[in-house]
């Protein structure tokens, strides 16, 4: 014999309740870093990727406010709930990325984790000690001046080897040469302390500098990306993603 409970989750009207309810949450659950935090109650689309619309409608500010809010979710343990597979399927027919990140290999250091965002979020170029060279630059450009993205950020980060390998003078292959773009931070960088890689507040002094060279590589470099820049259309910033705790510093 069916209780009152039983007959009332068979009850049609009961089932689409639940249906509307289970889909409101899962398209909430969603939702990531660029789009939810910017967007009002009213306004939520309740999809796994960003618009076109959606991200044309964000300003540089918007998106990096937006980045902050990810990482805040990411160290304190709040980090969205992500269906990869309906991202996935959003995204498999175009992409409109808010941002673009050039970060360090470093595999304790992925970019899209530490800032909560989804499949589609983002652009995401890797290079030991996140420096700039041609193609990297032209990569950036795509991302902007072709795709639409509105933030370029240098991301470094603490206890870098990269950067421990520069201040060595390490040596080695292919190694050597992209070392030698890192070590002009290594001069740069103001410091009276012990100047080796064992001092660890120096070296994270060193990657801080040569983020900012990075950023200063890019405007150099890319007429292009200036230009946005210039006009407002875009912003070039820096970071530095503490390996301890998981805050992302950002500066300009």
């Amino acid at each position: 014999m069916n209780t009152h409970e039983d007959r009332c989750s068979h009850h049609p009207g009961h089932r689409k309740s639940r249906r509307a309810l289970l889909r409101s949450a899962m398209g909430v659950a969603a939702l990531g870093v660029i789009g939810a935090p910017l967007l009002g109650v009213s306004e939520l689309s309740y999809a796994a990727a960003m618009s076109k619309d959606e991200r044309d409608k964000l300003t540089p500010d918007q998106i990096l406010d937006a980045m902050k809010q990810g990482n805040e979710r990411f160290r304190t343990g709040k980090t969205s709930s992500h269906d990869y597979l309906a991202q996935k399927r959003a995204t498999a027919a175009g992409q409109y990325p808010a941002a673009v990140i050039l970060s360090c290999i470093d595999s304790r250091a992925p970019a899209e984790i530490i800032l909560d965002s989804r499949i589609g979020d983002t652009f995401n170029a890797r290079i030991a000690g996140n420096i700039a060279n041609d193609d990297l630059i032209g990569s950036l450009e795509f991302a902007c001046a072709v795709a639409g993205a509105k933030v370029v950020l240098v991301m470094g980060h603490t206890a870098c080897g990269a950067i421990k390998g520069a201040i060595d003078g390490a040596q080695l292959g292919n190694l050597t040469g992209l070392l030698n773009k890192i070590k002009p931070a290594v001069t740069a960088t103001h410091y009276d302390g012990d100047r080796t890689s064992k001092n660890g507040e120096f070296v994270d002094e060193v990657a801080k500098t040569n983020v900012r060279q990075t950023i200063s590589e890019i405007r150099r470099r890319s007429d292009v990306l200036a230009a946005l820049e210039k006009d407002g259309k875009i912003k070039i910033v820096g970071s530095m993603y503490n390996l301890v705790g998981g805050r992302v510093d950002f500066f300009t």
